[in-house]
């Protein structure tokens, strides 16, 4: 028997060959099915989002109904509409002002039944194409500017969400709810997955859908790094970048003739502790996201290991990958640094991105270099090796 996930990942593909920007995208995103959501919406998942999806109402659909379902929430996220919510004080009114937005970019025969569209409302001239503001604002306009009595038929819908309506939203509120910079941290990482899909695409010769090409433009005005990671890194991998040698068989090889039986090879992996201790801000750790993907572009192999008082997780940086913060308590620099250290971890280099807020480490090496965010109140000058500010 088909299970709904199945039915989602077969979905999925057929996206990838109708519409491959939504069908890549939708790949990339955590899936959770549960009977509580009335029927799909957006939540939150580590730093970054998860789409949650109804098994059974989603089940009920037609294959094509199934596609524009999937469609709708993957718009909802590259609008931004999550983010924006909590910026208007009629949260309902917001809801159908950002459906009927995307709506207009889902092919009627794909749009389940009671999907808002702009002929929704009769009386109410709702312009093409003019973006989730302006409705709002015609919307409100409707509603005494308070959304008090209204349009029959607004005013009807507007009752009916105040259940566990299809229009609600009502997973957004993980999103919605946080705290402004911890916002930004999870518009920073679907941001970033939008713009790996959108490379994706563009390296297969697709195209980018029109409703989001100026979306995906401004996604790639990217903001410059606060340090010049090439340059130091340059220098700091001739320093103390590490010789590893690997026996051959073959005596002969040509290309070891100065040590026939002899490989060397040179690995540059930087090892990049990431304060995530309670004392670093979701701000700053936006801000230490934004430094390693500069880091990652230079080509070197990039560690991240976060820590607090203990480290909480070591992985190869993937700016592909969904970053979730691990840690937020005290602070202590000497696990990361043992971690270094380590015989068996072979690293070129130590970079540590925090706040300084914590006693200096022993056995530290020289060439340490001690990143501090622009919001720390200042310098560690205790710390061992090169301290930097980013500003």
């Amino acid at each position: 028997m088909k299970t709904s996930q199945d039915q989602l990942s077969r979905i999925s593909k057929t996206l990838i060959f109708s519409e491959p920007f939504y069908g890549i995208f939708l790949i990339g995103l955590q899936k959770q099915f549960t009977e509580s959501c009335a029927t799909a919406g957006v939540g939150k998942h580590g730093i970054g989002m998860r789409l949650v999806v109804n098994p059974t109402f989603f089940m009920g659909l037609s294959e094509l109904h199934q596609q524009g379902l999937l469609k709708h929430e993957l718009l909802h996220i590259a609008f931004g509409h999550i983010i924006l919510a909590d910026r208007y004080s009629n949260k309902k009114l917001f809801n159908i002002a950002a459906d009927i937005e995307i709506n207009q970019y889902i092919d009627k025969d794909m749009l389940p039944e009671g999907g808002l569209t702009r002929f929704s409302f009769p009386g109410i001239f709702l312009p093409e194409k003019a973006g989730t503001k302006v409705y709002y604002d015609l919307l409100n306009k409707e509603c005494d500017g308070k959304g008090g009595s209204c349009n029959s038929e607004l005013g009807k819908l507007l009752e009916d969400m105040d259940g566990n309506s299809q229009y609600d939203h009502k997973e957004w509120e993980e999103i919605t709810d946080l705290p402004e910079a911890e916002k930004k941290l999870v518009q920073k990482q679907y941001e970033h997955q939008m713009k790996q899909t959108a490379e994706e695409i563009q390296k297969k010769c697709g195209t980018i859908p029109g409703e989001l090409a100026e979306i995906i433009e401004r996604l790639f005005t990217i903001e410059p790094p606060k340090f010049n990671w090439k340059q130091y890194l340059k220098r700091f991998i001739n320093n103390a970048s590490k010789v590893y040698t690997k026996k051959i068989r073959r005596k002969d090889n040509k290309r070891y003739a100065g040590n026939p039986g002899l490989k060397i090879k040179h690995k540059n992996h930087v090892l990049v502790g990431v304060d995530t201790s309670g004392s670093v801000s979701s701000e700053e750790l936006v801000e230490f996201m934004h430094e390693l993907s500069h880091m990652h572009k230079t080509g070197n192999q990039i560690t991240v290991a976060q820590f607090d008082t203990q480290l909480t997780d070591v992985s190869l940086f993937d700016p592909k990958k969904n970053w979730e913060i691990k840690g937020r308590g005290g602070t202590c620099f000497q696990p990361v640094v043992d971690h270094y250290n380590d015989p068996k971890n072979k690293y070129s280099g130590f970079i540590c991105l925090t706040d300084g807020e914590a006693s200096s480490p022993e056995n530290c090496p020289k060439n340490a270099l001690w990143v501090h965010s622009s919001k720390a109140y200042e310098v560690n000058q205790d710390l061992p090796g090169i301290k930097i500010q980013l500003n």
